[in-house]
């Protein structure tokens, strides 16, 4: 059985990235081009060389919601923050909460605003709240709610993140966490890909606070993936087929990309569908969907990590990761990206 101990490494603090670049596209971009040829380091508008004409690129257009609030304790006014993991209905909500002691089931949290948020019950390490008055949960983010950016950027939210930790093609509200790759992305890159005859296509998959939980049991069997709803149209349907059709190449822009698309062709060939999702793809996956994947550098012991190591391996993602620290790559979210430009196995 794979350990998770083989997905662990170093990573100096100074080099998780705690703000963005002034402009999106000038952020690196690490290359691991095919039959174990040296990586090249590179700038990210370098894309647009390594593509080509006929190649399919898919991004994800979840938009990120406004997920965290900030609230206290009705009886006691004890500080709780509360952190989206997804709207479950109008007035409900999956969450995770912040709190000096856990409140159990039946506590009545007030937000700043005045709102008030019943805790319902607990889903392992989540809560189930329910917004008392019966109005949405949806303009209480909107009123209230400020930007989820992750645990590991040790600041607070700023005016800046409104925009940047969002894709330039986001458009469809219920991720809390940005679908990172896609953050190097500004208008004139894409528009220079759609020049060079790159077509650009779109899926939908909602990314939840699960994406940040590190893997906590000591082999990959064990672990219970975190599930997230995903939604594949018939467009891109469509174009993979036109892209097969012409030799050209589909190019994921993040793992959650991937996982879409792969979950999409468990069942056989690639349909437009919709659902929840909790593959978890590691080493030995038969990769069906995706023959390219641009992603940023993730945690240690995620699954994230997992995912890029069985598409370009194990042992080519750790030397990659070794040759970014020691450039000096920006990890995570705001960070650097890679382009991995062949799988294991064809």
């Amino acid at each position: 059985m794979i350990q998770i101990s083989e997905f662990d490494y170093e990573l100096p603090s100074e080099l998780i990235a705690q703000t963005p670049t002034r402009c999106r596209s000038d952020s690196r971009l690490l290359i691991l081009p095919p039959q174990d040829r040296p990586l090249i380091s590179a700038r990210f508008g370098d894309l647009v060389d390594r593509l080509c004409s006929g190649d399919l690129l898919v991004v994800n257009d979840t938009r990120v919601l406004a997920a965290r609030l900030f609230a206290k304790k009705a009886q006691t006014g004890g500080r709780v923050e509360v952190l989206i993991e997804r709207l479950t209905g109008n007035e409900t909500a999956v969450v995770q909460l912040r709190a000096s002691k856990t409140p159990p089931a039946g506590t009545l949290l007030r937000t700043i605003g005045g709102a008030e948020l019943k805790v319902v019950g607990r889903q392992g390490s989540f809560f189930t709240i329910k917004r008392v008055d019966g109005a949405s949960l949806a303009a209480l983010l909107h009123d209230e709610g400020t930007v989820p950016l992750p645990p590991y950027v040790s600041r607070e939210a700023e005016d800046q993140d409104v925009e940047r930790y969002q894709t330039v093609y986001a458009r469809v509200p219920g991720a809390v966490a940005a679908p990172t790759a896609g953050l190097h992305f500004d208008r004139a890159l894409l528009r220079a890909l759609e020049r060079k005859g790159v077509e650009i296509t779109y899926l939908t998959l909602h990314i939840g606070a699960g994406t940040f939980q590190p893997v906590q049991a000591e082999t990959l069997a064990e672990h219970q993936m975190h599930s997230e709803h995903f939604v594949i149209g018939q467009p891109l349907v469509d174009a993979v087929s036109q892209t097969r059709k012409r030799d050209g190449r589909v190019v994921a822009v993040g793992t959650t990309v991937v996982r879409a698309l792969e979950s999409a062709m468990q069942q056989g060939a690639l349909r437009a569908c919709s659902g929840e999702t909790s593959l978890f793809i590691k080493p030995g996956f038969p990769f069906r969907a995706v023959d390219m994947i641009i992603t940023n550098f993730h945690l240690p012991r995620s699954t994230l990590l997992v995912l890029v190591s069985a598409f370009a391996g194990c042992g080519r993602i750790r030397t990659a990761y070794q040759q970014a620290i020691l450039e000096g790559y920006r990890f995570f979210s705001y960070g650097d990206a890679m382009l991995l430009e062949e799988k294991v196995s064809k």
